[in-house]
């Protein structure tokens, strides 16, 4: 079974980020990236199933000429290729314009699955995998934990979480689905896998290629547009109760009455 991977380079998760100038953005110029985290998840789970059922796991990324290095990295995890959309129009895209130009990709391969993190870290929508299957007129199953294909490859059987359970979902194959932490434990790349990666090619496609013009993507073609980045308000400092346990209790209930007015 072919398999496509979607995945998003983003800052690293260990970093502090820092609103820009002008609030439309978060300061770029000392971040370093990394893939998704919960696409990771995805490469995984597309190389397991590879491994036990053949087939090729084909990377797919649309941005910057950065992302590279998050495409070289899925490649040295045991991915067979990486397909990379780039172009200025690009710029300014919300996550419907961009699950557009992943379709457009993706509906030019042979596939039977297509996986994607269940959301990117920096911005939290989860909104490309529902919208890539929506393009792609496929069914789609978000968040799961568990993913089991049958050995023809034209069904599967998903797990996810809900609350007080877990729903068993039985579906035909393609489809869409996007995973999250537990369905898997993602590997280390080899060195041998790294040194690998390094010479391997990476297809190049402009939106003309895809035969998306510029009016149907970026800032122009999305249907969403960011207003402001803001802080979270701070939070108030905390007061510590001193004194006998009884007189302290008073203390509290009294401070949860008349200032915090939650009792």
């Amino acid at each position: 079974m072919n398999i496509v991977v979607c995945l998003k380079q983003v800052p690293d998760t260990d970093l502090t980020l820092r609103i820009a100038e002008g609030g439309k953005d978060i300061e770029r110029s000392d971040l370093s990236y990394v893939i998704n985290p919960y696409d990771e998840y995805a490469i995984e789970e597309a190389l397991r199933i590879k491994e036990k059922s053949g087939g090729e796991v084909v990377l797919v990324a649309v941005g910057p000429d950065r992302y590279e290095e998050a495409l070289r990295a899925g490649l040295a995890m045991g991915a067979d290729r990486a397909i990379h959309v780039k172009d200025p129009a690009i710029e300014g895209s919300d996550q419907i314009a961009l699950a557009y130009i992943l379709s457009k990709v993706v509906s030019g391969l042979e596939y039977g699955l297509v996986l994607c993190g269940k959301q990117a870290i920096e911005d939290d929508s989860s909104i490309v995998g529902p919208a890539l299957a929506e393009f792609l007129g496929l069914p789609q199953v978000s968040v799961i934990t568990r993913l089991d294909t049958a050995e023809d490859g034209k069904s599967a059987v998903v797990h996810r979480e809900v609350e007080g359970g877990v729903e068993v979902l039985d579906l035909p194959l393609p489809a869409v689905l996007t995973t999250q932490k537990g369905l898997n434990e993602p590997r280390y790349a080899s060195l041998r896998g790294m040194m690998k990666a390094k010479k391997m090619p990476i297809e190049s496609k402009s939106l003309a290629d895809l035969g998306i013009g510029g009016d149907e993507v970026g800032e122009k073609g999305s249907k969403t547009h960011l207003v402001e980045l803001t802080y979270p308000p701070r939070r108030s400092q905390g007061r510590v109760l001193e004194g006998e346990l009884p007189e302290v209790v008073r203390e509290l209930v009294r401070c949860l009455r008349e200032e915090a007015k939650v009792l």
